[in-house]
């Protein structure tokens, strides 16, 4: 079983393609209503998402308080970033150890970028885009077959000094800047078609005379309203003269 959140759809396209070499079952972790670990006869389990913070979004981290660790035989995790990862590997590990299930391998794939939320964050050119891609296709075979064979393995990217942007930035920009209040709407623009209100995929936006977000504690800031509006109405802080992007927005 393959359990997976994605904002963009970097994550979900990567659990699909994994999904598919494997001939595993899918999960999107929002809409697990029961949050029992995997089917009476599967043993593995797999758990893919962006990271966050260069940390495992809270979304992800309180679904792993209801896994069952007694049904596991062999966990695997798959990160998605535009960049680095960070320690989020060891933060994983460290949730799961504590419903006792070894983490056996861990992968990460470079994807192209959708934060933009803070100054000197872009989204990545077509070209860029397009590179990120086909190399993550590859990689993504190589993983399967890691997988498959039950190798025990780690092949992440941490980046330059994983400690600090994890335990030093990482906690504190999770705490303070994964929130829904900083986004605005320019009325003039919007035109009511809902598509924020669609792809959240948390349901943290009800749509009114514009879009409201609830504030409540639910958004992941994975920035899929900002980066579908289809007239760029919806804005975070530095993003008004920015890119958007989500997977398969730019025809290959």
């Amino acid at each position: 079983m393959i359990y997976y959140f994605s904002g963009t759809g970097n994550s979900r396209w990567a659990a699909q393609t994994l999904a598919d070499s494997l001939h595993e079952h899918l999960a999107f972790i929002p809409d697990v209503k029961s949050q029992t670990t995997t089917e009476k006869d599967d043993r593995t389990l797999g758990i893919v998402f962006p990271v966050n913070g260069w940390m495992p979004p809270k979304i992800v981290r309180d679904f792993i308080k209801h896994l069952d660790g007694t049904k596991i035989d062999y966990c695997y995790c798959l990160i998605t970033a535009g960049d680095s990862i960070g320690e989020a590997v060891r933060v994983l590990r460290h949730d799961l150890k504590k419903v006792n299930i070894r983490l056996d391998a861990a992968f990460s794939l470079l994807m192209p970028e959708s934060y933009v939320c803070m100054p000197g964050f872009y989204t990545d050119k077509p070209e860029r885009e397009r590179r990120k891609i086909d190399r993550a296709t590859e990689d993504l075979k190589e993983f399967a077959d890691d997988i498959l064979n039950r190798h025990h393995v780690e092949k992440t990217t941490k980046g330059f000094l994983p400690y600090l942007l994890t335990y030093v930035l990482g906690i504190p920009f999770n705490h303070i800047f994964i929130t829904d209040k900083p986004f605005k709407v320019d009325a003039s623009r919007c035109t009511h078609c809902g598509m924020c209100a669609k792809v959240c995929p948390v349901h943290n936006i009800t749509m009114s005379d514009t879009p409201e977000w609830h504030k409540d504690g639910t958004c992941t800031n994975c920035m899929a309203c900002y980066h579908h509006c289809p007239v760029h109405a919806i804005n975070y802080w530095t993003t008004k003269k920015k890119g958007q992007y989500y997977f398969g927005r730019n025809k290959r």
